[in-house]
């Protein structure tokens, strides 16, 4: 057969791996690739863009979602800040969107409760905004010490999220400097 002495070497450790690692119960059979059946799944499923939620920084991401679930979840290589590359914790996105423990109620405990209720998003949007509108009655200045007019409301601060693109934290700013706020603040900068 014509073996040297270096293929009998090579061909002997290949062997003596492959039975150690079967004696510490490593599986070395073939199994079915996961990439292959989400391959398939991703051609029907419905792909939309969102941004990272986590830091600062706003990188893109792609999210794959197909009868309501996300089944998927990778970087955007059409966006200029992460070009298509997430951090490890951008990576886990998925758990994010399909974790059993996420709340996904409105939860509320009253002043000096013990314990939380459940509430729906319309009692909480229109309570947000009674006291909202309660705090701005009862603290805009129109003048301060010295007379001068001035308009604010020193009783709200706000600060803002990182996973806002410009156009919403325009938005965002234009509706609390209606308010009359003055202490604003961005998560970005912090």
């Amino acid at each position: 057969m014509g073996i040297t002495r270096r293929d009998f070497l090579k061909i002997s450790g290949a062997t003596a791996i492959g039975v150690t690692l079967g004696g510490l119960g490593f599986d070395l059979t073939p199994i079915k690739a996961y990439a292959a059946t989400l391959r398939k799944d991703l051609k029907s499923a419905k792909e939309t863009t969102t941004i990272c939620p986590y830091c600062a920084v706003g990188c893109g991401a792609i999210v794959h979602a197909s009868k309501g679930t996300v089944i998927n979840i990778e970087g955007d290589p059409d966006h200029p800040i992460n070009l298509g590359s997430l951090c490890t914790k951008g990576g886990s996105l998925y758990q994010l969107a399909n974790n059993k423990q996420r709340v996904t109620n409105v939860l509320y405990r009253k002043p000096n409760g013990t314990k939380w209720e459940v509430k729906t998003w319309d009692w909480a949007i229109t309570e947000i905004a009674k006291r909202i509108k309660k705090t701005r009655d009862e603290n805009f200045l129109i003048e301060n010490t010295k007379g001068q007019v001035v308009n604010r409301l020193e009783a709200l601060a706000s600060i803002g999220s990182a996973a806002l693109d410009n156009e919403e934290c325009w938005l965002y700013q234009k509706f609390l400097r209606s308010l009359g706020t003055v202490y604003i603040e961005h998560q970005a900068r912090i």
